[in-house]
């Protein structure tokens, strides 16, 4: 587990993709959880401040004490925190556009047999700008090639599965979804990219440290199988430098 920053009041770490944040009764099997591998790392109690989904890499931030998450929450509640992805989508997108459809709690029977299901659904809005398009000349279904879209995503509120599942309202759904995305499309990149991942990553958290009231942004490289799939595919080699502002 990477560590990308480290001070009195938070740490926060580049989660690998296929680790959950913590125990959770969706998959009772699992023994390894980013919660506890940081506590251990780093030798105390940790906090998480939020959380991404198990297939998603990227920025994870703890606190240290349970005065500072709460003091962040508020930042959280606030759309204070900004949150910048990357992902390969399906087909081309417009230049850059506005998400702004508003989603339904998604529950699963497992975990959440108290919840209200007729809950109203809640504003979700997400901001995307393409930074790069190619064509592969690899048939999927009835096309000849196939075409994607490397996209930033700004979401400006956070709802469960809301990138993925805002992307496939428009079409555009992430490479390597098995749940929101296209079978074809994922089938495609593990045959002939060795692609066994959601091609989504958490690059960059922008927060205010509530001690001293700096603003912090935190970055994570991308790994090596998103990175394989950059190069194998022929994006631009070195997408970690793509500017993000």
């Amino acid at each position: 587990m990477q560590i990308l920053y480290q001070d009195d009041y938070f740490v926060a770490v580049n989660k690998p993709a296929g680790l959950l944040v913590h125990r959770s009764k969706l998959d009772k099997h699992e023994t390894r959880f980013a919660l506890q591998i940081v506590r251990d790392l780093i030798g105390q109690r940790v906090f998480p401040l939020h959380r991404l989904d198990k297939p998603t890499s990227g920025v994870l931030l703890f606190s240290l004490s349970a005065d500072i998450a709460s003091k962040m929450m508020t930042q959280f509640e606030n759309s204070q925190v900004e949150k910048k992805y990357l992902a390969i989508v399906r087909g081309y997108t417009d230049g850059t556009g506005e998400i702004d459809y508003a989603l339904k709690v998604e529950y699963d029977k497992t975990t959440d047999l108290l919840v209200d299901k007729d809950k109203a659904a809640q504003q979700a809005i997400t901001h995307y700008q393409t930074l790069q398009q190619i064509e592969m000349p690899i048939a999927v279904s009835r096309y000849p090639a196939s075409r994607y879209s490397l996209l930033k995503l700004t979401p400006t509120t956070g709802r469960r599965h809301q990138l993925r599942r805002h992307m496939k309202h428009i079409f555009h759904p992430i490479v390597g979804d098995t749940t929101h995305g296209d079978g074809k499309h994922n089938a495609m990149f593990r045959q002939h990219l060795n692609c066994h991942r959601l091609l989504l990553h958490a690059q960059r958290l922008t927060f205010f440290h509530p001690m001293t009231s700096e603003k912090r942004s935190i970055e994570a490289p991308l790994d090596e199988a998103f990175e394989a799939v950059l190069a194998l595919s022929g994006w631009e080699a070195d997408v970690n430098q793509l500017k993000l502002a």
